[in-house]
Formats: C-alpha cells, sequence, structure tokens
C-alpha cells in the first residue's frame, strides 16, 4: 500500500457512518445494497456514497448478479493498513523516545 491509498484509507475510515457501513459488511459474506440502506437511518444516496468511497479505497468489493450489486469485506487491504500504522505508530514513539521500547 502506498502513502496515497493509505492516507485514502485513513480518511474513508475516519467518516463515522462509513466506518458503521463496512463494519456491517464485515459481518457477513456479502450485502445488497438493499440490505445495507435497510439497516442505516440514511438515504439511498449517501450509503451508495460512502460504499464509493470504500470501493475507492479497497475495503470493499463489488459483485453484480443481474440488476442488483453486492458488497462483501476485503479483510487484506485493512490488515495491510493495520500493519503500516502500527509500522508509523513504533517509529514514531522511537523517535520521540528510543529508551521506553
Amino acid at each position: 500500500m502506498d502513502a496515497a491509498q493509505f492516507q485514502q484509507v485513513a480518511k474513508a475510515l475516519a467518516e463515522p457512518r462509513r466506518l458503521e457501513i463496512l463494519t456491517a459488511i464485515a459481518t457477513h459474506d456479502e450485502l445488497s445494497c438493499r440490505e445495507i440502506v435497510e439497516q442505516f437511518p440514511v438515504s439511498q444516496a449517501t450509503v451508495s456514497h460512502h460504499i464509493k468511497e470504500l470501493v475507492k479505497v479497497g475495503l470493499i468489493e463489488t459483485r453484480r448478479a443481474g440488476q442488483y450489486c453486492y458488497y462483501s469485506f476485503r479483510a487484506e487491504v485493512l490488515s495491510i493498513y493495520i500493519t503500516q500504522l502500527q509500522q508509523l505508530l513504533i517509529i514514531n514513539i522511537q523517535q520521540k523516545s528510543p529508551e521506553r521500547i
């Protein structure tokens, strides 16, 4: 994951509703857009916008079946993000106080 994608994932995860949608998708094998819309008190357009952002950064993927879209969580992308975040935090901590580690 390059620095730009890392920042995009961080930005995507910083939006509370988007994180809720990602969590809902992650707790299922896949969810349709309709199923996601039914879970949240926001418009279909808002859900679509959040899904679009999550797809763009690679946290979810889309599967089309006729007129329906299904979304599934890409755990490997989140895992890479978390690993890089941990590495950045460790580097920052070491630079500030190497005797603590």
